[in-house]
Formats: structure tokens, sequence, C-alpha cells
């Protein structure tokens, strides 16, 4: 009877270790931020077709590079086509930018079909955070941050470069472009120059006044790229996605 007791408490005791242990991990993940949460655009049926489609391609060849991000990355396909055909269609790389797309979209495609299958790129090249702008900047670099982690443990064999939010509004007294400055600052901290890269090329779009005036001929609405855009972009980046991706 007693050896039946002290077996009874010695599995009390250890289902009580194990209930504590999984605590602090709970609780992390209550406190979470929206940013860090995945999240499906549920209703937008556009989204869901270009997702799918995106898990098509994993699926079925292999792809060297891949640009992962939102509507800036997306419309590599219309004002940036000339500089991708130019600079990085040949380097075989692909487009897995969604317009509108936050770091919590970016976090549900990564696990629900985006890197999946036999694509095995050795760069990803990640951009996101500006469509986030109403969240706290530390929630934002929050999300980036999950972000950068789940690719590292989906594609172990890739090499993450992860570039600045891109500038936006009319000059540096926009609110929006301060918050994605407060978010660069942080981001660029997770950068380790062995698996991941930080590339900051924001002053190529900017005047050099003291205002920091963003030009339209370079940016129309203030935040997406023209063709001019893309091509400064592209140039940009060209010999470290190069260097990264061999």
């Amino acid at each position: 009877m007693i050896t039946s007791i002290r077996k009874l408490s010695t599995l009390l005791a250890a289902a009580c270790l194990g209930l504590l242990a999984a605590a602090p991990a709970q609780a992390e993940k209550a406190q979470e931020p929206k940013t860090c949460i995945p999240a499906s655009r549920e209703g937008q049926e556009w989204w869901k077709t270009r997702n799918a489609a995106f898990n098509v391609i994993a699926q079925q060849r292999n792809a060297k590079i891949v640009f992962l991000g939102d509507s800036i990355t997306h419309n590599w396909e219309i004002p940036g086509r000339v500089s991708w055909e130019t600079h990085f269609a040949p380097l075989d790389a692909v487009n897995f930018g969604i317009s509108g797309d936050k770091t919590e979209n970016i976090l549900w495609r990564i696990e629900s079909g985006n890197f999946s299958g036999k694509m095995n790129p050795k760069l990803i090249v990640l951009m996101i955070g500006t469509n986030n702008w109403r969240d706290e900047a530390g929630d934002t670099a929050k999300g980036v941050k999950k972000i950068l982690k789940t690719l590292q443990k989906s594609e172990p064999q890739a090499k993450i470069l992860l570039l600045a939010i891109f500038p936006r509004g009319a000059d540096k007294n926009d609110a929006a472009r301060q918050k994605n400055e407060r978010v660069n600052a942080e981001i660029e901290k997770y950068a380790d120059g062995k698996r991941i890269f930080w590339l900051n090329i924001n002053d190529i779009f900017l005047e050099k006044d003291e205002a920091r005036t963003l030009p339209k001929a370079v940016m129309p609405d203030l935040l997406h790229p023209s063709a001019e855009g893309h091509r400064r972009w592209a140039e940009a980046v060209l010999p470290l996605v190069k260097q990264l991706s061999r």
C-alpha cells in the first residue's frame, strides 16, 4: 500500500513538473503579437489562387533564388518586369511576392506549402513589414524575426538576404516612413553574416536634400517603385544576390 502511494506521488510530482515546464512556453505563445501568428487572408480568392500557384511551383521545380514579400516584391512582374528578366530570371529566381501581405501572412504561406517539395533554394531575398505600419514597430520586428526562424527551420540549406523596408511617404517627416525606420533599426540586428545577411539600399531611392525627399519618378505613389525604382533596386542588390546564391 505504501509503495503504491509512493509511486502515485512520484507520478503526480512528475506531471506537475511537466505542467510547470510547459507553462512558460504556453504563456510566451499567448503573449505573441498578431504579427507573429500565421494568418490567411480569408475572403480574398485572388490571394488564395496566387498562393496556391506558389505551392505548385514549390512542388514541381527547383529554384535557386526566391524573392519573398508583399506588393513591392509582387511588382517585379509589372513595373519591374524588364529588370527582373534582365537580372534575376537568368539566375533561376522566382517571385513569391503577394500584394498586401503582412508578416503574419508570410508566416502562414511558409507553413502552408510555399516552401515544400523540390524547390530547395540557395537564397531567399526577404522584404516585409511596410503593410504592418499600423502595428507597433517592435511587434513588426518580432514578426520578421519569427519569419527568419521559420525559414531557417523550413529551408536549412538556404541563406537569407534580409532587405531593409523601403522608404515611403514624401519625406523624412512621414509617420509611416519613421515607423519603418524604427523596424529597420531592430531587424538589422538579426543578421549574423553566416545564414542571415542584411542590406539597406534605401539611400538609392532618396534625394540628398535635407528632407530626404522620395521622388515620384522613383515611387509614383510614394510606396511602390516604378520601372526606374526597380532598375535601381536590381542593380543595387545584384552583386550580393549572385554572391550568396553560388
